[in-house]
């Protein structure tokens, strides 16, 4: 069966990326969803909201150094209130679950799966359309 691409909107509309975060960072079966479908979703969702790849980079590294519980207490973790509130979330579920140097490992290594994905949204974007 070939492979059917999905809108945006229809990525949205089938993933939680709060419930795969609980899944999938605890869970080997759940973490290709995560960093799969979960990762798309945010990376979605984040664009939408207009971060920037650095700033969930960023994020990123003070996961690293600190845990996804410290990062979730910065007062602003992303430029935007909206994103920030979003983001804190999803760093606040990750927390209770990823306390673990592994987990934070793998919290870390998801939020630069989304940077990343945002990052090629934005190239994409950039590009010019080539004629065919």
């Amino acid at each position: 069966m070939p492979f059917a691409p999905r809108t945006d909107d229809e990525v949205l509309a089938t993933t939680d990326v709060a419930v795969l975060l609980r899944y999938g960072l605890t869970q080997d079966a759940f973490r290709t969803a995560l960093f799969g479908d979960g990762a798309v979703a945010a990376a979605v969702t984040l664009d939408r909201l207009g971060v920037v790849p650095r700033s969930l980079s960023y994020v990123a590294k003070v996961v690293r150094a600190g845990g996804p519980r410290y990062a979730a207490a910065l007062p602003e973790p992303l430029p935007s209130r909206e994103a920030s509130a979003l983001l804190r979330q999803w760093l606040e579920t990750a927390a209770q679950l990823a306390d673990t140097p592994e987990g934070e490992t793998r919290t870390a290594r998801w939020l630069d799966t989304v940077a990343e994905l945002l990052g090629l949204r934005r190239d994409a974007r950039a590009r010019p359309v080539e004629e065919a």
